[in-house]
């Protein structure tokens, strides 16, 4: 019995080493197999390290107000009228908006010109007499003044019409409507709002420290998301003063040329707008640069993968980790980990690892310092 058993469990034994050599075997084989097999080169697209000077910007956040801008307000307390206008038409300077009832002062008028008639007829025919010695000089002098004072009382009435008729102080565009006709005015009342939007101007803050760098003529560029696709160009007109003490920042003033909008029913930048300011420096930056497709960005640091020769002459990757700078539309710097002239993978940089072997493809993306949205 126990012969049996001996040789039933030294025939498992065989058994399992047999299948274990054959499997070991097969490993190997898997193993060499796997050793001589060399994965299919990659496809990518390529792109030189290339040196470029960018300028140099200092950016700001601005807020835009006309060139001429007021709120039309009633000089006097009175009565409307007649209203000229709607609210939102151009207008020149002189134009008449709104006239006050003046049916008071017509009265007033029409007495004190009776009173300045006499008063004259009067200065006349003592002038006469004066002249001929037969009144005194303050005689004379009495009608002299009675005339002058009555002269003024027309004069003042006048002045009071004429400010019961208001016009428009300069040419520019109303605002919204704020009265209507028999609306009873106060001084200082709003009326409707005046502005002139050409050209624009762009007011913005910038450090202290910038003062060195910026001085009247200096290019600006001012974008705005009313008109997210266009950059109005302009020049600083004037810089503040002084420097505000809580910020130790200093105000700055740029006039925009806004002359080629031709949309005649509604301005393109309105006065109160949120604008971004790029102030343009004269001084330029040497850069080495690369498309941002080229850049393969993880936690542990930022890398590109450089295209070169290997013992064989087949063309790999190599993954280069670099030190990043400005970034500029489609392409950044890149300060420190390549040279000028260098050849990294642009585009499909995801599918690629050290080492890997390549195949460089023509065509793919065209980076660009300004890239335009596609519209299609």
């Amino acid at each position: 019995m126990k012969k049996r058993i001996a040789l039933a469990i030294f025939g498992l034994l065989v058994v399992i080493g047999t299948l274990g050599g054959v499997k070991t075997l097969q490993i190997k084989d898997l193993i060499a197999a796997g050793e001589g097999m060399v994965p299919p080169p990659t496809s990518i697209t390529a792109v030189d390290v290339e040196k470029d000077e960018w300028e140099t910007t200092l950016g700001a956040i601005g807020t835009l107000e006309a060139s001429q801008g007021v709120v039309i307000t009633a000089d006097l307390p009175g009565r409307v009228s007649r209203l000229y206008f709607d609210g939102g038409e151009e207008v020149t300077s002189g134009a008449l908006l709104v006239e006050q009832e003046t049916s008071t002062e017509d009265t007033q008028l029409s007495a004190a010109a009776s009173d300045l008639e006499l008063a004259q007829s009067n200065l006349d025919r003592v002038t006469r007499l004066w002249n001929s010695k037969v009144v005194s000089r303050s005689e004379f002098d009495a009608a002299r003044s009675e005339a002058s004072a009555a002269q003024a009382q027309v004069d003042n009435i006048n002045a009071s019409l004429s400010k019961k008729q208001i016009t428009a102080p300069f040419d520019g565009r109303l605002g919204l409507r704020l009265v209507d006709i028999g609306q009873d005015l106060s001084s200082g009342i709003a009326i409707v709002s005046l502005q002139a939007f050409d050209p624009m101007r762009v007011n913005f803050s910038l450090p202290q420290g910038a003062l060195a760098q910026i001085r009247q003529g200096v290019e600006v560029r001012v974008t705005t998301n009313a008109v997210p696709d266009k950059v109005f160009a302009g020049n600083i007109t004037a810089i503040d003063t002084e420097i505000d003490s809580a910020t130790r920042t200093v105000r700055v003033q740029a006039t925009l040329d806004v002359s080629d909008d031709t949309d005649t029913t509604m301005p393109e930048l309105l006065p109160g707008m949120f604008a971004r300011v790029q102030v343009v420096l004269t001084e330029v930056k040497p850069v080495l640069t690369v498309p941002l497709t080229s850049v393969s960005f993880a936690t542990y640091g930022d890398s590109v993968f450089v295209l070169e020769a290997n013992e064989d002459d087949q063309l790999i990757a190599r993954q280069q980790f670099v030190q990043l700078g400005e970034r500029r539309g489609d392409f950044v710097d890149v300060i420190k980990g390549v040279n000028e002239g260098e050849s990294v993978a642009k585009d499909g940089v995801f599918k690629l690892r050290n080492g890997a072997p390549v195949n460089i493809n023509e065509g793919g993306s065209e980076p660009s310092l300004i890239p335009q949205p596609d519209n299609a």
